[in-house]
């Protein structure tokens, strides 16, 4: 009896003293369990769906289930909150957007989080590009000739956007600062309701987004004059980039990215990027986010660090400029 309790005491500390690499400490690693991946917007826009591709694609490399929790409101800003109080274990991601990490924060008055210290950044996913799109009756068929009678007349063009601070406001905004034009801003309550004035003839412009304006571009119901990001996009092929059609240095797109909550373990985040980046490296996911209108991007998580710091530094002097505030 006295044996086999110093044999069972003995195989115990072993099991204890088992080295990390070994089967039954990986048991316990991360992820034992499916993955939470919230989307701070309703379903079906062009965030969901691509968080949706690149969540089914990391699913089986992680070896656990990616599910998509989508928690809208405040431009974003409630479902990236709820993200930053959630336990940093890696259980709980966010696909955020340029929006709620490097616009918003600069247009309300309070926010509950810091996403510069509450977030820890994984890598980017896509940047969503926008496209200056004008009603065919407007006689321009050129960005040189829309800033000319822009500046013939300031303040009688007019350009719709989906919202105070949106994605397409702010690029109409970084664009009048640029080319030294006043237009005048009329917001909807979403890209759609923009959309429709603008094919109306209700409003002469918009900074539309690829995803929304391309059906009307190929049916010949609006013109196109250029795209906000610094290359041509292979849907739109015809169409120059602002900064080659007649504003050099112009650029402004809207990013998504993989964050987890601060303080999350560099060897998770490592993980995650790792998994999201051979994700969108799968051609089929670079073909279905294409047809989303964005452009699939990705970098570690320093890089994106870097890159999120100077993106929210120009925004913010830009919004300040603009005397842009959330309504």
């Amino acid at each position: 009896m006295i044996d086999t309790a110093r044999k069972m005491l003995l195989a115990a500390s072993v099991i204890v003293a088992l080295p990390a690499g070994t089967p039954l400490a990986h048991a316990q690693a991360w992820p034992s369990r499916p993955i939470r991946l919230v989307v701070p917007f309703a379903p079906g826009g062009a965030v969901d769906l691509s968080a949706r591709t690149v969540a089914q694609a990391m699913s089986p490399r992680l070896g656990q289930q990616v599910l998509i929790d989508n928690r809208g409101g405040a431009g974003g800003n409630l479902g990236v909150e709820l993200v930053t109080k959630a336990a940093p274990d890696g259980y709980t991601l966010v696909m955020a957007t340029s929006g709620q990490v490097a616009i918003n924060p600069h247009m309300y008055a309070r926010m509950s989080f810091d996403p510069l210290k509450d977030l820890a950044p994984i890598t980017p996913v896509g940047h969503a590009l926008n496209v200056l799109c004008v009603h065919p009756a407007l006689p321009v068929r050129s960005v040189k000739e829309y800033i000319a009678l822009a500046k013939s007349s300031p303040g009688k063009l007019t350009f719709a956007s989906g919202g105070t601070g949106a994605s397409d406001h702010i690029a109409t905004e970084l664009f009048m600062s640029m080319a030294g034009i006043r237009m005048t801003h009329i917001p909807y309550k979403g890209g759609a309701p923009a959309m429709t004035d603008l094919l109306a003839g209700h409003v002469d412009s918009g900074f539309s987004t690829v995803a929304t304006a391309i059906g009307p571009i190929r049916s010949n119901r609006l013109r196109a004059l250029g795209l906000t990001s610094s290359k041509r996009f292979e849907l739109l092929p015809q169409v120059p980039t602002i900064a080659e059609a007649g504003l050099p240095g112009y650029e402004s797109v809207s990013w998504y990215g993989l964050f987890a909550p601060a303080g999350t373990s560099t060897d998770i985040v490592s993980r995650v990027n790792a998994e999201a980046v051979g994700a969108l490296q799968a051609e089929e996911v670079r073909r279905r986010m294409v047809e989303f209108g964005v452009m699939p991007v990705s970098s570690s998580p320093e890089a994106f660090s870097t890159y999120i710091a100077a993106d929210s530094q120009r925004w913010g002097k830009l919004i300040r400029s603009a005397g842009i505030k959330a309504e």
